[in-house]
């Protein structure tokens, strides 16, 4: 089928307003937090779980690949149309369908914006755990696919962990159901995860938690980022289990500061930021007990905050410290490697070193908790040799990780960026039986093609041939725009 076909096909089930296709709108879907881009053909908008499967029944009958989207936070590439075909952005499907507060779930669609939930349901007396960095962007269908986890998954388990069931579009357009509690394979632990190579979520059942009765958060200020690594181990081996500790260094706590000036000690090597919570009697005990934990291995400060407020500046330094990282560099390139927490010394001096060695300034700010680092190197994108530099410096930073025992992700997926870095983290055998399970559910490959796993002779053909379109002059995508700058 042509394309002006397969516009008319998309047209007929979604309407004029459901479909784009100029180049200079195109543009705006070719990419996502990462520095991977790949344009599609077509974005298509649809609002219903019956739109959904229209939409995969007319890519699978024309062979064209077709790509999930929720919000286009994710840092791995995972919703990036590299291969073209079509977009399925899902930002329209965006309603809580049902709260029930006495069995503690809701029922959402994948638009859904991770924030809205827990202000939706705070009314009750509950909220939604899973909190990544972007939670007030990014939505509960790009959570699924990545299992997405936050500062507070510590104590409480990342997505997989609150997803009940779901409604799933397969890519031929059958619909199915799971419930975790029902017998048989447990399909949601597959599908949470699988970065939308198996099917499109279109109704998620999720698992809410009442808040805390209370919470009291500790800035603990070290000379060193050995001593705050040091720290974390022993807070963790002493069987304490905090809702979150986060690690900041210096470089990052310089750009926080000076894009939210949330209170952090500019001059400090390293901070951890603590929450503890539950009941009331006894948090003082516990918040103590760390704190003496933190002092024993060199601790300089430690700081309470004052009231809810102050508190939530803190965060608000922890959550944007991503985007402060723009006071630095015109560009980031973030990694999501996990380590076991006896190893965070011992990886960050390696991560120290690459950056010397590379001649690349390097930011650390992660969830030092659960030992999964976010070292963010600071660049240039404009910069194609320094680009290709900062990607080989990411590989080894994610070879160190493997080295220590560890996984190249933690939260943010392998998508596109490290699609080929997985041989190195699993067996043949591993990655066949890997393979196999997606061919289950996607047999022609056609969904989210060429993610996750490493990238055969026809994906880097097509992607080639994609990246030399995206590489248009400048001045063809202005005119696209009427003679008005881009974007």
């Amino acid at each position: 089928m042509e394309h002006q076909a397969i516009l008319a096909a998309l047209r007929a089930v979604l309407g004029p307003d459901g479909v784009l296709h100029e180049p200079a709108d195109l543009a705006l879907y070719e990419y996502d937090a990462s520095i991977d881009k790949g344009r599609p053909d077509f974005v298509v908008f649809p609002r219903t779980t019956e739109d959904v499967v229209a939409i995969a029944q007319i890519a699978t009958r024309e062979r064209i690949p077709f790509f999930p989207r929720g919000a286009g936070t994710g840092l791995s590439g995972g919703a990036v149309a590299d291969q073209g075909g079509i977009t399925l952005a899902m930002s329209r499907m965006n309603h809580i369908l049902a709260v029930d507060p006495v069995n503690m779930r809701a029922t959402v669609q994948p638009g859904v914006v991770n924030a809205d939930i827990s202000a939706a349901v705070a009314g009750y007396g509950l909220y939604y755990v899973p909190d990544p960095s972007s939670q007030r962007a990014c939505t509960i269908g790009g959570n699924v696919a990545e299992n997405s986890g936050g500062p507070h998954c510590l104590a409480y388990g990342m997505t997989t962990n609150h997803v009940i069931g779901l409604e799933v579009v397969l890519p031929d357009g059958a619909v199915i159901e799971t419930d975790t509690n029902a017998p048989g394979y447990d399909l949601t632990g597959v599908l949470v995860g699988s970065e939308g190579t198996l099917g499109i979520v279109t109704k998620c059942v999720i698992r809410l938690m009442p808040l805390a009765e209370a919470v009291r958060t500790l800035l603990v200020v070290f000379g060193t980022v050995e001593q705050a690594s040091e720290a974390v181990s022993a807070i963790i081996a002493d069987g304490t289990i905090p809702a979150a500790i986060e690690m900041m260094d210096n470089t990052a706590i310089v750009a926080v500061e000076a894009a939210k000036r949330c209170g952090y000690p500019t001059d400090a090597a390293a901070v951890l930021l603590i929450d503890v919570e539950g009941l009331n009697e006894g948090l003082d005990e516990l918040s103590e007990r760390i704190g003496a934990i933190c002092e024993a291995n060199g601790a300089t400060d430690i700081r309470a905050p004052q009231g809810a407020a102050e508190r939530e500046k803190l965060w608000s330094g922890r959550k944007g410290a991503f985007g402060a990282m723009g006071r630095l560099a015109p560009s980031y390139y973030v990694q999501d490697g996990v380590i076991p927490r006896s190893k965070l010394p011992q990886v960050l001096r390696q991560i120290g070193e690459i950056g010397r060695k590379n001649e690349l300034r390097i930011a650390n700010v992660f969830h030092a908790g659960d030992g999964n680092l976010h070292p963010l190197i600071l660049f240039d994108e404009r910069d194609e040799a320094l680009t290709i530099k900062v990607i080989e410096a990411g590989n080894e930073i994610l070879q160190a990780c493997i080295d220590a025992g560890g996984s190249i992700t933690g939260e943010h997926g392998v998508g596109l960026e490290k699609r080929d870095l997985m041989a190195k983290l699993y067996s043949a055998d591993d990655l066949g039986a890997m393979t196999r399970l997606k061919a289950a559910f996607n047999p022609d490959n056609l969904l989210n093609p060429c993610k996750m796993f490493p990238a055969t002779k026809m994906c880097i053909e097509t992607w080639h041939r994609r990246r030399e379109i995206i590489r248009r002059p400048i001045k063809e995508l202005s005119d696209a725009w009427g003679g008005m700058p881009i974007p």
